[in-house]
């Protein structure tokens, strides 16, 4: 198991190393060759320009730039906004609790939700459940979670409000007036976790269906049958635990979310989280801001892999015993 993670975490190195090249490299060419969002500008002459270009280093050699960016990376510096100056740690550090909140709750809900849905579409295969289940899952993934979002904002929002009924907020982690306790910020949660988690269960239920469906075919969950052991001991004890495996790998995939958020969702209820910033920066042309939180989702990316590898050796014997 130990020689198992350690291969994984040395594998990463080139990986991390091609990821902050790219990311550097496409944000660059992002730049142009001026100050973006100042070349339109006619309060700033070529001579302005120049001395700002001057100022951000963006003058030097294209390696020059990336081995100085790379080394203020590796001590933790993502550099400083264009449009304010502010350090982008303390942009992210600022709107990462509101983040980890709503994306930490929706995974919980949707993981704990998608495992049992998709044990009980395998388990009644091909009966009027199942379909009735895998329709749902399938309209579920089909939907824009911008559109979902837009609805429930009309119907629990505007309409309830109309009908005199108690309506939840549009948008935003907190109340403008007398708001900020536990129960305004779970009146602003619901919508947006809503959202998020009928998106993962959708997603997850329909593999933990097809993962399912597939053990309960293989020889070892016959033989368990032949044993006597009963249907529940078969399902929960032994099928289980290798039909989660290709979950456990969506799982590692979306751990990037719990830093850089569903940008859709926090776009569309004004969630004061990584998603919106990234957005709100990008339309500013700030991609100094833009390259860091980018860098930062993409290097998530690499230690959901890890964690979630790190998984498979728990749930797997064959793997801690490589």
């Amino acid at each position: 198991m130990r020689r198992h993670v350690l291969r994984r975490v040395f594998s990463t190195i080139p990986v991390v190393f091609g990821v902050t090249l790219v990311t550097f490299l496409l944000m660059r060419a992002a730049a142009g060759t001026i100050v973006p969002g100042l070349g339109d500008t006619s309060q700033l002459t070529a001579e302005d320009i120049d001395r700002l270009r001057r100022n951000l280093g963006l003058d030097r050699p294209i390696y020059v730039q990336y081995l100085s960016w790379l080394l203020d990376l590796l001590r933790g510096d993502l550099g400083v906004s264009m449009i304010d100056g502010t350090k982008i740690s303390s942009l992210i550090w600022a709107r990462l609790p509101n983040t980890l909140v709503l994306t930490g709750i929706a995974l919980g809900l949707g993981g704990s939700l998608a495992i049992p849905i998709g044990i009980l579409a395998a388990r009644h295969r091909g009966s009027t459940l199942d379909r009735a289940l895998v329709a749902v899952s399938v309209l579920g993934f089909s939907v824009p979670q911008f559109w979902l979002g837009l609805v429930l904002v009309l119907v629990f929002s505007i309409q309830f409000r109309m009908w005199g009924l108690p309506a939840l907020p549009t948008g935003g982690a907190t109340s403008s007036v007398d708001g900020g306790d536990v129960l305004d910020r779970l009146a602003h949660l619901i919508l947006p976790v809503t959202v998020l988690a009928f998106f993962y269960i959708c997603v997850w239920s329909r593999f933990m269906r097809s993962s399912m469906i597939e053990v309960l075919t293989q020889e070892y969950i016959v033989t368990a049958r032949a044993k006597g052991l009963s249907e529940p001991q078969t399902m929960y004890f032994h099928a289980l635990r290798n039909a989660v495996l290709p979950l456990i790998t969506l799982l590692g995939l979306e751990f990037p979310g719990l830093v850089s958020g569903a940008l859709v969702v926090e776009v569309v209820f004004s969630w004061p989280g990584i998603g919106s910033l990234i957005y709100q920066r990008a339309l500013q042309y700030d991609f100094t801001t833009v390259m860091g939180l980018t860098t930062v989702a993409a290097l998530m990316v690499v230690v959901g892999n890890l964690i979630a590898d790190f998984l498979y050796g728990v749930v797997d014997p064959r793997i801690r015993s490589a």
